[in-house]
């Protein structure tokens, strides 16, 4: 496969193994919305940027994934969550838990260590508590995308690892392209997806 097919085949089992319930992709909507908007915030309020994307994006995106997406066997792709935690490509449950135990942790050492064990100067703790966290909130997140894609490169292949990253950076707006109608089908009692719409013959292509 080039780049693009692999994208759209990392797409395809993200949202075929990931995405069966209509309430996380009501959720994935609204969060990639926030990610949206603290892309541009980067721009104006680096410190507001980071917390929205924190706080909000990333806070509504995983309670869809640990509260609402089923763990049963999936008929739709004959694959128990056991079989899609061990084929994800990104961060599957195991690993969110980590990442999401690691940026938890940051206020609280910090609130504990306003220095950060050294990491900042004096003058730079005495910016705040909300401030030095969004820095380091930054750097976790940065940080987790690039290690992933460096141990994609030594699992799967350095265009894998490319591609995830490409996926991961550029989601919120295929998520807002994909799941802009799941508020209706909610609204109409639909609480899953079957997938049928979904299957072209580009993402066949691409999946085999």
């Amino acid at each position: 496969m080039n780049f693009f097919e692999e994208l759209q085949k990392q797409r395809w089992d993200d949202h075929r193994y990931y995405h069966h319930s209509r309430i996380n992709q009501a959720l994935h909507l609204v969060s990639a919305c926030c990610f949206l908007t603290s892309y541009a915030l980067l721009f104006i309020n680096p410190v507001l940027a980071v917390m929205v994307g924190w706080m909000l994006a990333m806070v509504l995106r995983q309670i869809g994934h640990f509260f609402f997406e089923p763990k049963t066997y999936d008929d739709v792709n004959k694959a128990t969550h056991e079989f899609k935690e061990s084929v994800k490509v990104g961060y599957n449950l195991q690993r969110k838990v980590v990442l999401l135990s690691v940026w938890g942790a940051v206020p609280v050492v910090l609130a504990l260590r306003p220095d950060f064990f050294g990491f900042f100067s004096p003058e730079e703790t005495a910016r705040g508590l909300l401030y030095n966290t969004s820095i380091l909130w930054l750097i976790v997140g940065i940080g987790a995308v690039i290690f992933r894609t460096l141990h994609l490169f030594f699992l799967m292949g350095v265009q894998s690892g490319l591609v995830w990253a490409c996926k991961i950076l550029t989601d919120p707006f295929h998520d807002i392209k994909i799941y802009h109608k799941a508020p209706m089908h909610l609204l109409r009692g639909e609480m899953y997806d079957d997938m049928s719409d979904w299957y072209s013959p580009a993402v066949t292509k691409a999946d085999a």
